[in-house]
């Protein structure tokens, strides 16, 4: 009897398939609409710029040099809202947000100046001694201010409360690497399609970086893969390649059944490792580090060369795993690598 009891759950199980754990991940993420529509219908969005709710801040604008673009309803509340063009100079940043970070507006600018458009308007409401405050914008006003802009887009709210409330709208997921990867990967193979001869490094300022299209094939294959403790390496080695987009994909795929076979390497050793008392989150990176060729090559300012090729590196990386001795490891390699990987620096 213990036996035929042992036996049916699996049977069960077995007979609903694999494809139930899919069914119900898609099941948790989906998205239920409300029942009940809300908000404005389109014909009731529009504004005037004499319109009550956004008279006074029309002057304004005009009277800082700026010009306003357009007026309309808030869809959800009905609330009056102003596009306009204010000068750069004009805006500041709330006194009470986070502080600037001089490398993110750098990087920021960078990006915006290339992708030739600075799109995203800047939230604004009227601030102290007349002025315009921006509670949510500030290193796109940082980044204007590199870029030299004149004028920055912005949406203007009569209602000076916002500036207070902001923070509870700043909830969206930030982009981590898996996220980047997969967003990446997915345009450059819809680009692919579309453009079978354009080449892979003609599109070097979209993709932002070689290694995210090699990661982007690898989470296409393997969802869980662990990207940071890999990207080390790809970053030293990987480079945007000359040839047509579709071969280039080609090979990025070998270079993803290549990380996954190091990978397979790597958890076999972390299970010798773990098997011998060692416990740690860093155990992964610490073997990767410790079978990573090029970990103590460091690139010299403004030379972009990798040590050696990618497909290179690999190989070694793969025989390096095969031949890792686990027995060899001691408490203290591993400490060091967790202070390192600890240090925010």
């Amino acid at each position: 009897m213990r036996v035929v009891a042992a036996k049916a759950p699996r049977k069960k199980a077995s007979a609903r398939g694999a494809g139930s754990r899919p069914r119900k991940a898609s099941a948790r993420k989906r998205i239920t609409p409300a029942r009940e529509a809300r908000g404005l219908d389109a014909t009731e969005l529009a504004l005037a710029f004499d319109a009550p709710e956004v008279a006074s801040l029309v002057a304004d604008v005009r009277a800082a040099g700026g010009a306003p673009l357009g007026a309309y309803r808030e869809p959800l509340s009905g609330k009056a809202i102003l596009l306009a063009s204010l000068p750069r100079d004009a805006v500041l940043p709330t006194p009470f947000q986070r502080d600037l970070s001089p490398t993110h507006a750098k990087r920021l600018a960078q990006k915006i100046l290339e992708s030739g458009s600075f799109l995203d308007p800047i939230i604004v409401v009227r601030g102290a001694n007349g002025g315009f405050w921006t509670p949510n914008g500030r290193h796109r006003l940082a980044a204007a201010k590199v870029l030299g802009l004149k004028q920055v887009t912005a949406l203007v709210s009569p209602d000076e409360q916002l500036a207070f409330r902001i923070l509870a709208l700043n909830t969206e997921k930030a982009h981590n690497l898996r996220d980047r990867a997969f967003e990446v990967i997915r345009m450059a193979r819809v680009i692919a399609k579309r453009e079978p001869r354009t080449l892979e490094s003609a599109w070097a300022a979209q993709f932002e970086s070689a290694e995210l299209l090699t990661l982007g094939v690898v989470y296409q294959q393997e969802g869980r893969f662990a990207a940071g403790a890999y990207a080390p390496l790809l970053r030293k080695v990987d480079r945007f390649s000359v040839r047509p987009l579709a071969a280039s994909l080609r090979e990025r795929e070998g270079f993803a059944s290549r990380l996954l076979a190091i990978d397979a390497e790597v958890r076999k050793i972390v299970a010798k490792l773990e098997a011998r008392g060692f416990r740690s989150p860093y155990l992964r990176t610490f073997v990767v580090a410790r079978c990573n060729p090029v970990r103590f090559h460091k690139l010299a300012k403004g030379d972009d060369t990798p040590p050696m090729p990618v497909q290179q590196a690999l190989t070694r990386m793969l025989a390096a795993a095969k031949k890792f001795d686990a027995a060899a490891v001691r408490q203290q390699d591993l400490a060091l690598v967790a202070a390192v990987a600890a240090d925010p620096e």
